[in-house]
């Protein structure tokens, strides 16, 4: 199959979406995916998007697990000397 329209989405951003990348300051990529820096909207490249969004991912994970409680509910010393 051809692939005739590959890119067309790119057609209406400045220089077809090509530019310099200001987060890892990389020229010459294609900065289409736009992601809030610092209150800001910018414009960065496809790995700097993956990065953030993989960073962002494990943050919340990381919140996440250590706000839940543990899974074993602990016994205090009086309960366990009442318990036997």
């Amino acid at each position: 199959m051809s692939k005739n329209h590959r890119g067309t989405g790119t057609y209406e951003f400045p220089s077809r979406g090509r530019g310099a990348c200001p987060v890892c300051h990389k020229t010459g990529v294609k900065v289409i995916y736009e992601v809030e820096i610092d209150g800001q909207k910018v414009m960065v490249c496809k790995r700097c998007n993956a990065a953030m969004k993989n960073k962002a991912r494990k943050e919340k994970r990381a919140a996440v697990s250590q706000a839940a409680p543990a899974s074993t509910p602990e016994v205090s010393a009086s309960e366990a000397s009442s318990e036997s």
